[in-house]
């Protein structure tokens, strides 16, 4: 929207705000979070209700407060494994016959332990051994597999009309979610109790085998494999630097009361939070919430990390050489969520790299010719924990990532030793909000804001403080800002160096 100049760019936000619905103003985040239903249930779990009664409809978002930054090593990509797990149903979904079934399962594990314990063996396994034990287990999986349902949960949520039935695992949560009719309440209730109270990880072997699949079809681009290696370049000590698929070698090994021990832990009340949006009124909805909710066992809520990532002592780079096209990614240490300043992360990622009229884009594509695209995030993935402010480039034919550096670094410095204008300030806060709005205009991105907001900041109500947020941040914080974390000790540099073959065609 910039490229026709920032005073446009202000005259086309103002209007936009302006068209929005009432929820845009002040007094419409108000009136907004006065609706906020919070209740604890009796087993700690976090009910928020946000009644928006225009459609029948009904979002639902359940976040489980743990992700990739929550695992240790010889275990890496279990949150991953479980976010899967939880869509294969329970002791009463998903199954044939579910006494037969669980002892074929404990069979199969059996023959699983034993393959696990040939393939760690050391010096080295025995390859014949090893050809038996495989074709034992493969025998056992096969049996289990006669007493499987395979999708009835998928199933019974579709035939009543669930939409965006999905989960994401991410560095610091795990989150499920999906919409329904608003008269299926209950049906949502019982199916979620359900699920986090009678799991059956059923097909656990062949799921993970699907997931090592993605983690070789990642590493099979070459840009999967420099993010793959530049996390562990970055941080030193942070779990962040573990990828959320987890190691090859490690989803390998992991076994199914591996699985259960985490869900065990990390899968209770305490640790989890619901949150509801659209059609649905409080009082009538939690007795019912209430009821099958409740059956979730409290646990007790797990401490986090206790290791923290000690400062930067000096540049790091990393360079890949591959016959692939050059990419370039900056990253530098930064504080998480919570630290008073992440709001003007927010804004410098707008200024540096936040559309076709942003600095980067126009320095970098539209004037110099140097790159093809250049993007910038103000937190990699994690935000719980201090993380990464990353900038992203792809250079023009014939142009090389040294180049792309260098113009990078030089728009960068402007950002330290010049105040940003007025109008440039205003014209990235006026998109700022309209992404805000943007981001909750809908019942599920409420649900997930709400949620969200209550797990990586303590409290829902912080998600109706952003726009005051936004609207404090001044071109001094800029500076300071940048002064602070876009030094040369604070950064780490990772690249593809296409190889000379390569370059040659």
């Amino acid at each position: 929207m910039r490229n026709r100049g920032l005073v446009l760019l202000f005259c086309v936000c103002a209007l936009v705000l302006c068209a929005l619905p009432a929820l845009a103003s002040d007094p419409g985040l108000k009136q907004l979070e006065a609706k906020v239903v919070e209740t604890t249930l009796p087993n700690g779990l976090t009910v928020i209700i946000l009644p928006r009664p225009e459609a029948p409809v009904v979002s639902f978002v359940t976040y489980a407060d743990v992700g990739g930054v929550n695992e240790q090593q010889n275990a890496t990509g279990l949150a991953h494994i479980f976010e899967h797990m939880a869509f294969k149903g329970t002791t009463s979904v998903g199954t044939k016959d579910y006494a037969k079934e669980k002892a074929a399962m404990d069979k199969e594990d059996a023959a699983f332990m034993a393959l696990r314990a040939e393939r760690l063996r050391r010096p080295k396994p025995d390859p014949e051994k090893l050809k038996t034990l495989e074709a034992a287990f493969k025998e056992a999986q096969e049996e289990a597999q006669k007493y499987s349902d395979t999708g009835a949960f998928d199933k019974i949520l579709e035939r009543e009309g669930a939409e965006g039935l999905n989960a994401f695992t991410a560095f610091d949560q795990t989150v499920y979610h999906y919409s329904l009719p608003s008269n299926k309440l209950e049906l949502w209730a019982a199916l979620e109790a359900d699920r986090f109270t009678n799991p059956v990880l059923r097909e656990f072997y062949k799921e993970k085998e699907v997931i090592m699949e993605e983690k070789r079809m990642g590493e099979s681009q070459a840009i999967g494999r420099l993010f793959d290696d530049f996390f562990p370049v970055a941080f030193k000590a942070s779990m962040y630097r573990s990828w959320v698929i987890g190691h090859l070698s490690d989803l390998q090994s992991i076994t199914r009361q591996q699985a259960m021990d985490w869900f065990n832990k990390y899968y209770r009340a305490k640790n989890l939070t619901v949150a509801i949006v659209g059609d649905v009124d409080p009082k009538a909805a939690m007795p019912i919430l209430a009821k099958y909710l409740g059956q979730i066992p409290s646990g007790t809520k797990p401490e986090g990390p206790i290791t923290t990532e000690p400062p930067q002592r000096e540049e790091k780079r990393l360079i890949m050489e591959d016959p692939a096209q050059p990419f370039l990614i900056i990253g530098y240490h930064r504080p998480d969520v919570n630290d008073p300043d992440d709001p003007v992360y927010d804004v410098i990622n707008d200024i540096l790299a936040g559309g076709r009229s942003s600095r980067l884009y126009t320095s970098l594509v539209k004037e110099k010719k140097l790159a093809l695209a250049v993007e910038s995030a103000a937190s990699i993935e994690g935000q719980k924990y201090p993380g990464i402010f990353g900038i992203f480039c792809v250079a023009n034919k014939g142009k090389t990532n040294a180049e792309c550096e260098q113009a990078i670094y030089a728009e960068i410095e402007r950002l330290k030793k010049e105040p940003v204008s007025k109008e440039e300030l205003e014209g990235v806060k006026a998109r700022a909000k309209m992404h805000f709005i943007d981001s909750i205009d809908s019942n599920m991105g409420l649900a997930m804001q709400l949620a969200f907001s209550q797990n990586l900041q303590g409290d829902w109500r912080d998600m109706f403080k952003t726009l005051d947020r936004i609207d404090a941040v001044s071109a001094d914080d800029i500076m300071r800002v940048a002064q602070k974390t876009f030094v040369k000790n604070n950064r780490t540099v990772g690249m593809i160096e296409t190889t000379p073959a390569q370059a040659a065609k």
